[in-house]
């Protein structure tokens, strides 16, 4: 049987393992680490996720500064994290997480060159 891939809407990048979150909920409120990134959404590492449909409010941690921005939980793993669609953010804070996309891209391609 195959399986067909998952059609995204961004390309996933894997984050750098400085790449952090501070995200919160109405119960509680973490700081995780961030598996994968990408325009519409992350990955974020956390023993105890909050269960699929929950809104969070985030704070993601970048060489730029912080961007503030809220998500809906998509999938939940239970014990390792979840998976999380960017639902709103400022313009300005898109344009810094599209430029460290962008870096974060020219470097993972400098790596495999070898350049």
């Amino acid at each position: 049987m195959t399986v067909s891939p998952t059609t995204r809407r961004y390309a996933r990048m894997k984050a750098p393992k400085s790449a952090v979150v501070a995200w919160k909920t109405a119960e509680r409120q973490e700081v995780s680490r961030v598996e994968t990134i990408a325009l519409g959404g992350l990955f974020i590492r956390t023993k105890n996720p909050p269960k699929a449909g929950s809104t969070i409010q985030m704070l993601i941690v970048t060489p730029r500064g912080y961007l503030r921005t809220r998500a809906n939980v998509r999938d939940v793993i239970a014990g390792e994290g979840m998976g999380v669609a960017i639902v709103s953010m400022e313009p300005e804070d898109r344009g810094k997480l599209e430029r460290w996309l962008k870096q974060l891209a020219e470097l993972e391609e400098t790596a495999k060159t070898g350049a």
